[in-house]
């Protein structure tokens, strides 16, 4: 059984990396967060990472089609 104080220092390290390096790095590549046992966290982690992934497309998609807009101008 995790004891109270674990779970504060959990909670302190998601909170640090998250001020120190970014949301990106701290739930894309820093860690996965198994020592953090709350189903909350996790759903909402998750949603961030798609919501961020769906951002990402819409962007270079957006780009992609401006581009091209843009060639068959010139042509």
């Amino acid at each position: 059984m995790i004891t109270l104080d674990e779970q504060l220092e959990n909670w302190k390290a998601v909170q640090y990396r998250i001020r120190e390096e970014g949301m990106d790095y701290c739930f894309e590549h820093y860690s996965s967060w198994e020592e953090i046992k709350d189903e909350k966290f996790h759903q909402l982690k998750e949603t961030y990472l798609e919501s961020v992934k769906n951002l990402n497309k819409y962007i270079d998609d957006n780009i992609i089609e401006i581009e091209d807009m843009i060639f068959n101008e010139e042509n």
